[in-house]
């Protein structure tokens, strides 16, 4: 049978002393605790993104609110439609002064028409233009959120949120904006 020699090269005895080596091993404790404090500093000192809502005042439903007639040559009205689409006039429904317009959000959209027609409300009237916003079925809570972000852009502070009538319906109908 074979044998295995496992001695140190066929001398026995006077050979090279050689040392065992050492593994090398890094104490870790001290790296995971600088960890956690680093974690939980992180955590404790940075602040989360604070939630921006927008302030609305509506009137309290049970109280009898007497209105103030309004001239039709302030106000302008814009219906919500669908697919982020809008139509305004200025006047009354059934009577408006100006034809009712299409158009979109943004800056070339109903911005634009707020500030030209608010500059000439202002011009005319020394007042500044009321704006009657009416949601149809068929907005979304986006549009009436863009609407009066819109709002806010041109400065205007008299403004309504009011419910559309069947005839402003119809309007959106013929225009294909409902």
């Amino acid at each position: 049978m074979a044998e295995l020699d496992t001695s140190g090269g066929g001398k026995k005895g006077g050979g090279k002393v050689r040392t065992k080596k050492q593994s090398t091993r890094v104490d870790l404790t001290a790296m995971v605790d600088l960890a956690f404090l680093l974690i939980t500093f992180f955590i404790l000192t940075t602040t989360l993104q604070k939630p921006k809502a927008m302030d609305l005042t509506m009137p309290d439903k049970d109280e009898k609110n007497d209105q103030l007639p309004v001239p039709a040559t302030r106000t302008m009205t814009v219906l919500l439609g669908a697919n982020n689409r809008v139509e305004w006039f200025m006047g009354q429904p059934g009577n408006p002064l100006t034809a009712p317009t299409v158009t979109g959000f943004g800056k070339n959209g109903i911005r634009q028409s707020l500030l030209d027609k608010g500059q000439e409300v202002k011009a005319k009237s020394g007042k500044s233009m009321i704006v009657l916003i009416k949601p149809s079925d068929k907005s979304t809570y986006s549009d009436m959120v863009s609407m009066m972000d819109e709002l806010n852009i041109v400065g205007n502070e008299q403004r309504a949120i009011v419910d559309i009538t069947p005839p402003e319906i119809d309007l959106l109908k013929r225009d294909n904006v409902y």
